[in-house]
């Protein structure tokens, strides 16, 4: 097992993408973060963070529950019922692999009028076998599909780690 990233670079990858995520957004109504179970889910609360402290864009935040092991039979579920009219959806998840939990995690916005949807990682793999890419990328590491990535961002020591 290696070390990708530490804690300090996993912060300044966050820190770098809120500020991104606010120049793109800088005329929208609000930013949804929906974070997508686990660590997707703290990604999302760490960016959320982090662009309330450069912004003044309102900014919520959403859990998307699914199950990542077969996302193809699970039901899809948010944590909150929001307001999305002419607000911007940002998914977030933390590894984009084959980028198949990402596609089933948009389910429960398709019948939304949302203002944009975007994708934020902080590792991208380039596995696609779906036709999507972040809009919004920490790090991007090429790997073989038999490693593995351990994102652990949920405590006070973040890190990314190749096994």
């Amino acid at each position: 097992m290696s070390e990708v990233l530490n804690h300090k670079q996993v912060g300044q990858k966050i820190t770098r993408m809120a500020f991104e995520i606010y120049e793109r957004n800088v005329n929208s109504a609000g930013v949804v973060f929906a974070g997508i179970t686990g660590m997707g889910m703290s990604m999302a609360r760490l960016l959320a963070e982090e662009l309330k402290q450069i912004s003044p864009i309102k900014v919520e935040l959403v859990e998307v529950f699914l199950d990542k092991k077969a996302v193809s039979k699970s039901e899809v579920e948010l944590s909150d019922n929001f307001e999305v009219i002419n607000k911007t959806i940002i998914l977030v998840d933390d590894v984009l692999n084959t980028g198949k939990t990402l596609v089933y995690a948009m389910k429960p916005f398709l019948d939304q009028e949302i203002h944009k949807m975007e994708i934020a990682v902080l590792v991208n793999r380039s596995h696609g076998l779906f036709p999507l890419r972040p809009d919004y990328t920490g790090y991007e590491l090429s790997t073989t599909l038999n490693e593995h990535i351990r994102v652990d961002v949920s405590g006070n020591q973040h890190s990314v780690q190749l096994q």
